[in-house]
């Protein structure tokens, strides 16, 4: 079994969790509540203007030794500290962003269909298939964002969403993967 043989369930999946994933994002509630507002939005936006985009860290310590210096560990702690993320200035623009969605889904699927060609044969049944494809998409669509959480902050009730929508991603691959292979 190739890769390349794999072409049907890797489009059929990519579509499917493209789909998915658009109604988790625009009707179900738990993602509403994944951004706060600052305390003083015009202040923050002042602040941040003229900054070009890219990932800013607030107190900016680049060394582990520039926390010996008084000054700079004191930043740290009376805060606030912060990780921004500064992007192009403008309306959003949707179709860019999902074009690199449907692209990544795509390169998901290939990851899937490397592993289910490499760990069963032929004659695998549903099951067998549907656990390698459903396991490396579930790493793929949600495991990744542990670290944001573990190193960067990120609040780990939305980690554990980003879990829970990567294996409804992971359980529509996997049923593909298991149905069409």
């Amino acid at each position: 079994m190739s890769i390349i043989s794999l072409w049907l369930p890797i489009l059929v999946s990519a579509v499917l969790v493209f789909i998915a994933s658009a109604a988790v994002w625009m009707a179900m509630p738990w993602h509403k509540t994944d951004f706060s507002k600052t305390g003083d939005e015009d202040a923050v936006r002042a602040a941040l203007s003229g900054s070009a985009p890219g990932r800013y860290m607030v107190p900016h310590c680049v060394d582990p030794k520039g926390l010996e210096d008084p000054e700079m560990k004191q930043r740290f702690v009376d805060g606030p500290q912060a990780y921004i993320t500064v992007v192009p200035n403008g309306v959003p623009r949707m179709g860019s962003k999902m074009l690199l969605s449907f692209l990544y889904y795509i390169f998901v699927g290939i990851l899937c269909a490397y592993f289910v060609s490499r760990t069963t044969t032929a004659d695998a049944d549903y099951l067998a298939i549907f656990r390698i494809a459903g396991a490396v998409a579930w790493i793929a669509y949600g495991v990744a964002f542990m670290q944001e959480s573990i190193w960067f902050g990120r609040a780990w009730s939305l980690t554990l969403k980003n879990l829970f929508d990567g294996l409804i991603y992971a359980l529509l691959t996997g049923g593909v993967f298991g149905w069409l292979v």
